[in-house]
């Protein structure tokens, strides 16, 4: 005999209460956290560290894209009516309203701009003949006041967008009704583009004009996809533990993971596309100003770290996440997403480093320090957000929905 079917579970039947978890996460790893990012800026500060610096670079590029890839994905949500992820909401909201943390974490950046982006004196970084008039060429964008300001801008949007849903969020789990809720999608609507250019332009600063003579007009959404990914595995790996320990009061089903691999899956693939399209359209036009990110990345000491992002990035991920029963299993599908969390760093890194190391992949101390710093300090503060809060946005008028959610 067949066993009975699960009842399907209404509001008034969620036992949610007030998130009272993460305070070792917001103490002893905000501490942590803290110590380790002060660290790293110090010996960079001090030392001039060049290797410190880009360490850093890479640690704030991965779980700033995160968080602003969190937003856009909540945006997403709300500007497309999409009922089904309501249950879901609250640990999107909590990983995009992280984003004000960065203002003070882009600092090292900015000290370290000499260390790190050779436009800030390009005479001195070996710039000569036509190379250094292209370099002067872009002097008003990439001067260091500018930058500076920018970076501001960028975050500042970003976290304009992230906090205002929040706080409607909340009020409407004190006010109900769909006034709220509709002011949520209006806002996210026309917040879209503006949180889009952000990114675009935060991945062509802080990243792309570490080359300031090469250019990729795809380059952002490149990041973007890789970002987007990982905000995807971070939820897959979030609503996998609370589910646990029934932070949802047993509203989450395998139909929410189901579609969360789902949306995993198509953005591996997206993010391979727009790989292998920036490396073609590159490629195939051979222009001198553009193939030198690719001539370096492609030798000896560099090209196996591109043949891991192939295999580790697309084909592994992949593989797995075509399985339907996968999908439909939090925890085999919260390994999937730490996987991907893993090569994403390896992505990162292969971004930023064959800038500092070209004849080949280098380690130092600082790279682990500076990555587990800034995560520990997001982490921290997102679980700062939640604690004291619902976990479920219970008066929000799609929730019934979104609890009878069931795949098509």
């Amino acid at each position: 005999m067949s066993s009975p079917a699960t009842p399907t579970p209404t509001v008034a039947s969620l036992k949610v209460e007030p998130f009272r978890g993460g305070k070792g996460w917001m103490t002893i790893g905000g501490a942590i956290g803290v110590l380790f990012v002060l660290i790293t800026a110090a010996i960079a500060v001090a030392t001039d560290s060049k290797d410190a610096f880009y360490s850093y670079l890479v640690a704030f590029s991965y779980w700033c894209g995160i968080a602003f890839a969190a937003t856009i994905l909540l945006m997403i949500f709300h500007a497309t009516h999409a009922r089904w992820m309501t249950i879901l909401r609250r640990p999107v909201e909590a990983m995009g309203v992280t984003i004000p943390v960065f203002i003070l974490l882009v600092i090292p950046i900015w000290l370290g701009m000499k260390q790190l982006y050779s436009w800030v004196d390009p005479v001195a970084a070996g710039f000569t003949g036509e190379a250094l008039a292209r370099v002067t060429h872009k002097g008003r964008w990439l001067s260091v006041n500018f930058f500076i300001v920018r970076s501001v801008v960028y975050i500042l949007v970003a976290a304009l967008l992230g906090w205002r849903l929040y706080g409607l969020s909340l009020r409407q789990d004190k006010e109900g009704g769909t006034d709220l809720l509709a002011r949520q999608r209006r806002f996210a609507s026309g917040g879209l583009p503006f949180i889009a250019l952000a990114i675009t332009f935060g991945a062509f600063d802080w990243l792309m004009s570490l080359n300031p003579t090469w250019f990729s007009t795809i380059f952002g959404v490149y990041f973007f996809a890789g970002s987007f990914l990982s905000a995807l595995s971070v939820l897959a790996i979030v609503t996998w533990q609370a589910n646990l320990k029934n932070v949802f009061g047993g509203g989450m089903s395998v139909e929410h993971t189901h579609s969360i691999g789902k949306l995993m899956l198509a953005f591996t693939c997206f993010w391979t596309y727009i790989a292998f399209s920036q490396l073609l359209l590159i490629w195939i036009a051979g222009l001198p100003e553009e193939i030198p990110f690719y001539i370096t990345r492609f030798r000896e000491g560099w090209a196996w770290v591109g043949v891991v992002l192939i295999v580790c990035h697309f084909f592994v991920p992949f593989g797995f996440l075509l399985s339907r029963s996968l999908k439909r299993t939090p925890k085999r599908l919260a390994g999937v997403g730490i996987w991907i969390l893993c090569i994403h760093y390896v992505d990162i890194y292969w971004l930023v480093m064959p800038t500092l190391y070209p004849e080949g992949v280098s380690f130092h101390w600082t790279q682990p320090v500076a990555f587990l710093g800034v995560g520990l300090v997001a982490v921290a503060f997102a679980m700062s957000r939640l604690r004291g809060r619902l976990p479920v946005p219970m008066r929000d008028p799609y929730l019934p929905e979104s609890l009878r959610y069931r795949q098509p």
